[in-house]
């Protein structure tokens, strides 16, 4: 790993250190009042704001979603906690997430304030509420964002998709857009660097972030694919096959 000079990693936690504080003002003070749509412009420019802080260069491929897209299920593979940052930076959405990630510090409080529908996967006999929630998410026009495989990894491999809340996009009606995400080094090999998985704590993923001369992640917005008259099963599948095809 390249890495930065040591003033630039001090000038870059300065930088995320004073986004974080305004986005704790901006979640405690302004979202309570605002509308829907000034909510999601905010957090959009805020998630934004934040990768120019960590300096990670989001690179986009496909077609991007319109900014009229509703009701649409985005799913992707997983490899940190800048993943959800970096696909909010370009579509505003409402992720799923498991419910440890309210117990981060500081970024758990704004996640849980960017109105994140929250699932304990412990809690089996939950899971047909959770679908309900997710349902009626989506049938009122939010964008949901979930990550399948139920953990990250270190972006070399995609984990076998679990596939329980895509019964959600059924149930709606909804359209699954699958996005393969992928952090590359310079020369376009996987840069291992940028994974939150394992044993590393958050602090220790972002200190790795702060660290590199150069971050890059990809996103790349696969073929949407119609859930009408298609079982949870085959949408699970063909979301994997899509995003495990992209990144091979």
């Amino acid at each position: 790993m390249v890495q930065a000079s040591l003033v630039t990693q001090i000038y870059r936690v300065t930088r995320v250190f004073l986004h974080t504080l305004i986005g704790l003002i901006i979640a405690s003070v302004f979202l309570p009042f605002l509308s829907k749509n000034t909510k999601l412009a905010l957090i959009k420019w805020w998630c934004g704001g934040l990768l120019r802080a960590f300096h990670i260069k989001v690179v986009t491929f496909g077609e991007l979603p319109p900014a009229s897209t509703k009701s649409v299920m985005f799913v992707a593979n997983h490899i940190s906690w800048s993943d959800i940052h970096a696909l909010n930076s370009k579509i505003a959405l409402r992720f799923i997430a498991k419910s440890e990630i309210r117990s981060w510090p500081v970024f758990g409080y704004l996640v849980e304030k960017a109105n994140t529908l929250f699932i304990d996967r412990s809690k089996r006999q939950e899971a047909g509420k959770i679908v309900d929630i997710t349902a009626a998410s989506l049938i009122s026009g939010d964008n949901l964002c979930f990550f399948p495989e139920g953990t990250t990894t270190d972006g070399q491999q995609v984990l076998p998709f679990k596939g329980s809340v895509l019964q959600a996009a059924i149930a709606a009606n909804s359209r699954i857009w699958p996005v393969a995400i992928r952090y590359v080094n310079i020369d376009g090999s996987i840069n291992t660097n940028m994974a939150y998985a394992g044993e590393t704590s958050l602090i220790d993923s972002m200190h790795l972030v702060v660290k590199q001369k150069n971050a890059t992640v990809e996103l790349h917005f696969l073929n949407p694919i119609d859930s009408t008259g298609k079982d949870r099963r085959h949408l699970t599948q063909a979301a994997y096959d899509a995003i495990v095809t992209k990144l091979a």
